[in-house]
């Protein structure tokens, strides 16, 4: 059950990074790995930072949905180069 919650809480973070910075998402699979990807690097960056986002689905919503906007902003530095 943990591992249909994982994938459909960064399918959801995947979505909503896109829509924000790029005003559509990814379709399914690309949400997805966007969300997942965005979820380890937002750990990482909550970590870093020694701040929290707060426990539960929330909490770890909002760290892949800030996660997947980091991976987006860097990865659109990246094209524009």
């Amino acid at each position: 059950m943990s591992l249909i919650l994982f994938l459909l809480i960064g399918a959801i973070a995947g979505w909503i990074a896109g829509k924000l910075l790029r005003g559509g998402g990814f379709g399914l699979i690309g949400n997805l790995v966007v969300g997942i990807v965005g979820a380890v690097i937002g750990g990482h960056l909550f970590s870093y930072l020694g701040v929290s986002a707060g426990g539960g689905l929330i909490g770890s919503l909002v760290t892949a949905v800030i996660g997947a906007l980091v991976l987006l902003f860097i990865v659109g530095l990246i094209k524009k180069a």
